[in-house]
């Protein structure tokens, strides 16, 4: 479940719990720059003169200037005054100097802690995925260091400004602060009630969100099995139903917002109000006008607007960053992971289904999605004991005996590279299998080449021997180990697939030929050169140490340089799923007959005539039945190859 769903589960959060977990480190964490705070308490010192200096020389510029007939000592006040607004901008200068030795240590300390939890993921389930990370990463750090800059600078604004003013206001006279004070004190108590639910709301919020999103993104990678399924009712009223829950988050934010605006409206207006209210009062008491004067200088110059822009900070910036450190430092913020696809355990097949092949659903590299579910054969009949084929119905006639080669009993023998024992894959509950009950046996340093129409079950089979995607049901063994769950370092060391797109990437030749062996020699990867005909490329661009550049490769050359790459690969099985279809027949024969002289296995998804040709043995998928055998075998055999040879010939009179 992912951390969305985590957090919606949680309704009684209110905030609290993610102060209690964020507090301890962010004490250390301010203990450590106990220098840079006081740095900026200095700096702030003066902000408070400034405020205290603006309110203060305003009042005696009318009392003891313009309404004394002195316009000389009250334009001096002014200018006091004047120079004292002025003097702000080197404060703030050397506020922002200082804030930096605030923020950017947060920032990398919240990108190594980000770090490290996706590390520690990885390494307690190897082959997850981490979907969160990179949100972690970029998104939410920056978040929290922009609205932990921003709290810095408010909070400490209104402290200092505050204690100026006031000490402003005393100093005019006490009475105008028993005036001012109780409003400007209730509407701060009113807004600081609001934190608490406000902050709830914001992680409701911001869950129902991530849900929806997460819903949407599951939902439009998975709608081909959606479609077979069926399901496609039962995922729209899912999204209703996240919809409205996103919309009840969003109108319960709304009405604390409202809240808000009252103790906004409170703490911003009432004082004013208040102190006109009180002026006959204070006149009574013996306030003067300059002192009335410059206690509205101090509310509207110094204390309101500075009360304004903390009660926004805190109520947007203060609520993102409790989210956001309580997602990368809490213990609820554990990152959603979700299983390679592949992981999901094989259901026993209790029985197999006649030999039907359905559209191969993932021939260009897709993935059965969140939506495709397990689908258990119906019967078993008994298996074929040719080394490939599919169980067939009890009406279908046998197979020539000259291709029902037993399997050897378990424990007897050398294992098979290749071997799946009744493996269906189906990628919906209702859906047609597009492998049924396959039975395959590749035995070590065979060369297998797998042909039939597009969307056969062609990429299926490849990405099912590589452990990339489990069967409906069956098993599936390399090198005698079953591959289904496996670990991606595990797999790694057992086979190498190579896609139709192949994948290179910026860095230098020798990175790209060696990365799935970084301690080859030179020896080997100039061999390795030479063998599958990349001299050429390589001196092309600059040697081994020559710079990489993905977009400045034709197709043809990113496939020359994975089919390097997999040929300097210590694993002793390669797949290849139409890995040369971008090069010339010339090209595409050197590098298969050098990865076939390479110790190992070698299966093939042909992409023309020449590679079945090559081949020890030959894989037909025709949608009804698979045939193996040898080329003249299959020929005689499959109509549907029979076909295929004729259209491959055409094709090669027509390169010709």
């Amino acid at each position: 479940m992912n951390s969305a769903v985590d957090d919606r589960a949680r309704p009684a959060e209110d905030g609290s719990g993610a102060v209690r977990r964020i507090a301890p480190p962010a004490r250390r964490f301010l203990a450590r720059h106990r220098g840079v705070l006081a740095r900026l308490a200095l700096w702030s010192l003066a902000e408070a003169g400034q405020a205290f200096l603006v309110g203060y020389g305003v009042a005696h510029s009318v009392d003891e200037g313009f309404l004394a007939g002195d316009t000389r000592t009250g334009l001096l006040w002014l200018a006091v005054a004047l120079v004292a607004v002025l003097l702000g901008a080197p404060v703030i200068r050397g506020v922002f100097a200082q804030l930096a030795g605030l923020t950017e240590p947060l920032r990398d300390g919240l990108v190594r802690r980000a770090v490290d939890r996706s590390m520690a993921q990885a390494l307690d389930r190897p082959g997850a995925t981490d979907r969160a990370a990179v949100s972690r990463l970029t998104n939410q750090v920056e978040i929290a260091r922009d609205s932990f800059a921003g709290l810095v600078l408010t909070l400490r604004s209104f402290l200092f400004t505050a204690a100026g003013a006031l000490l402003g206001l005393l100093s005019l006279h006490p009475a105008l602060v028993v005036v001012v004070l109780p409003p400007l004190c209730g509407g701060l108590v009113l807004f600081l009630a609001t934190l608490r639910p406000m902050a709830a709301a914001q992680r409701r919020a911001l869950a129902a969100d991530e849900a929806l999103g997460d819903h949407a993104a599951r939902a439009r990678a998975a709608l081909r099995d959606i479609t077979a399924c069926g399901t496609g009712p039962q995922t729209a009223r899912r999204g209703a139903d996240l919809v409205a829950d996103a919309a009840a988050a969003s109108r319960t934010l709304a009405a604390w917002a409202a809240v808000r605006t009252a103790a906004l409206g409170v703490a911003g207006h009432l004082p004013v109000l208040t102190l006109l209210a009180a002026v006959p009062w204070l006149r009574g008491r013996g306030v003067t006008a300059g002192a009335l004067l410059g206690a509205f200088t101090y509310l509207v110059q110094s204390l309101l607007p500075a009360l304004h822009t903390l009660m926004t900070a805190l109520g947007a910036a203060g609520a993102r960053l409790l989210v956001v450190l309580d997602r990368i430092l809490g213990p609820g913020a554990s990152p959603p992971v979700t299983a390679p696809t592949g992981t999901r355990p094989a259901q026993p097949a209790d029985s197999a289904t006649t030999a039907r092949r359905h559209g191969d659903h993932s021939s260009d590299g897709g993935h059965g999605g969140d939506g495709a579910a397990v689908r258990p054969p119906a019967h078993r009949a008994p298996p074929v004991a040719g080394g490939c084929g599919a169980s067939l119905a009890a009406a279908d006639p046998p197979r020539p005996a000259s291709t029902r080669r037993s399997r050897p009993p378990a424990g007897e023998g050398p294992a098979a590279a290749v071997e799946l024992r009744s493996v269906t894959l189906s990628y919906g509950v209702r859906a047609e299998p597009v492998l049924d009950s396959l039975d395959l046996r590749v035995a070590p340093g065979e060369h297998l080449a797998v042909v039939g129409p597009s969307g056969i079950g062609k990429s299926t089979l490849t990405r099912l021997v590589a452990g990339t995607l489990a069967p409906s049901g069956g098993e599936v063994r390399v090198a005698g180990r079953e591959v289904t769950g496996r670990a991606a370092c595990e797999l790694a060391a057992l086979r190498v697939l190579v896609p139709q797109e192949a994948y290179v990437f910026s860095g230098t030749v020798g990175d790209n030929l060696t990365y799935l062996r970084p301690d080859a020699g030179r020896e080997d990867v100039d061999a390795t050169v030479r063998a599958l005909g990349l001299r050429s490329l390589v001196d092309r661009l600059g040697g081994l140490d020559g710079p990489v550049r993905p977009d400045e490769l034709s197709p043809g050359e990113r496939q020359l340089v994975a089919l390097a790459r997999a040929y300097l690969s210590p694993a002793p099985l390669l797949l290849l799923d139409e890995a040369t279809c971008h090069l010339d027949p010339a090209s595409e024969a050197q590098a298969e007959e050098a990865l076939a002289r390479r110790p190992g296995t070698l299966l093939v998804v042909a992409h023309r005539l020449s590679s079945a040709v090559r081949a020890d043995r030959v894989l037909v998928l025709d949608g009804v039945e698979a045939v193996c055998g040898r080329h003249e075998e299959v020929l005689a055999r499959s109509s549907l190859y029979r076909d295929l040879t004729g259209h491959w010939n055409g094709e090669a009179r027509r390169e010709a």
